[in-house]
């Protein structure tokens, strides 16, 4: 069975502490994505050069894949301070105000979560993004009155998992939208072993390489079961990880060779065999399998669709030829006609 949590991208309590060890501090010590980083430092040197405020910036992606660090990187290469925080957090104009008047001249302001914002506090935003000032209502009834306060220049950094959520108004005043993508086999193996040197834990290159492969392209994923890899070494076999210790480490904590766990196969397997392979509501198939409608949209199935075992539709979900093929399920005549 599983362990709860080991292959989820969100961060958990025991992530926290032990991610600010292994958090990349600069762009040098950031691996991955390499495009989206090349262009970020365009973009962060042009504003250097000429002293202005880096355009707003907003990131999407999974989540697990870095955004967070990213921002922290721009605020440290632009040499400003940032000032964190999420979008459920903020929940009337004037905690936007409390933060936003006292940010310096070119600071980050970055909102985690920036989909949840409150729709009031989000208006009061859009002002201070284009022309650096917010419209604050003192008072109430007839005397209430609308103080316009100045700001200094700022870069807004907003990160998201579901870019769709996102209103127009809101998405159209980022000047930058990166999406951070999954990662490569190889990127997560550079990954485990950089972590690796950090947290002193003994493990050689088939090792490195056999965690990076089910590591669901994700470096919390990575990070999160060298953890577990460690301790597995530390008692059952001498304390170095190699391959055949890394496969009987991910064995114990349910991982198979794709990277996917029971809930993965559990959402497949209801999906072929109680909806037929679908399409079924996201929502009908979260009850079918006792699990979050929303936790299923954002931590399986972005992966499950990424290997090309599970199709979103406007219909509903769809399990795909490689689903029955992983599973040893025979299809039917009625579902081999949705891929013909």
């Amino acid at each position: 069975m599983t362990e709860l949590h080991i292959t989820d991208p969100l961060p958990i309590e025991e992530d926290i502490a032990v991610e600010k060890s292994l958090r990349p501090s600069q762009f040098d010590e950031f691996i991955g994505q390499k495009e989206l980083v090349d262009n970020l430092k365009l973009y962060i040197e042009a504003a250097n050069r000429r002293g202005d405020a880096l355009d707003h910036v907003l990131f999407f992606g999974p989540p697990g894949l870095g955004k967070t660090t990213l921002a922290n990187i721009v605020s440290k290469e632009l040499n400003v301070s940032i000032k964190p925080t999420t979008g459920p957090i903020m929940e009337r104009a004037g905690d936007l105000a409390g933060i936003i008047t006292n940010l310096g001249h070119r600071d980050v302001f970055f909102i985690d979560e920036i989909h949840r914002l409150n729709s009031v506090v989000e208006e009061y935003l859009y002002s201070a993004m284009e022309d650096y000032s917010i419209d604050i209502m003192i008072d109430k009834g007839p005397s209430a009155r609308s103080v316009q306060l100045s700001i200094e220049p700022f870069t807004l950094i907003g990160a998201t998992t579901r870019l769709g959520n996102l209103t127009s108004p809101l998405r159209d005043r980022f000047g930058v939208l990166l999406r951070v993508d999954y990662y490569t086999s190889e990127d997560l193996f550079n990954i485990i072993n950089r972590s690796a040197n950090i947290l002193d834990v003994d493990i050689n290159d088939d090792g490195a390489m056999e965690l990076a492969r089910r590591s669901r392209g994700t470096p919390r994923v990575a990070n999160r079961i060298l953890r577990r890899a460690r301790d597995f070494a530390q008692v059952k076999a001498d304390g170095k990880i190699n391959s055949i210790v890394a496969k009987r480490a991910l064995e114990k904590l349910g991982i198979d060779e794709i990277g996917l766990d029971d809930i993965d196969r559990k959402i497949l397997e209801t999906l072929i065999d109680k909806f037929s392979g679908g399409p079924v509501g996201v929502k009908s198939l979260a009850v079918a399998i006792g699990e979050d409608a929303i936790t299923i949209e954002d931590v399986y199935e972005p992966f499950l669709i990424k290997e090309g075992f599970l199709q979103r539709t406007s219909r509903g979900r769809i399990a795909q030829k490689s689903a029955y093929k992983l599973l040893g399920k025979k299809m039917l005549k009625d579902q081999q006609r949705l891929f013909e």
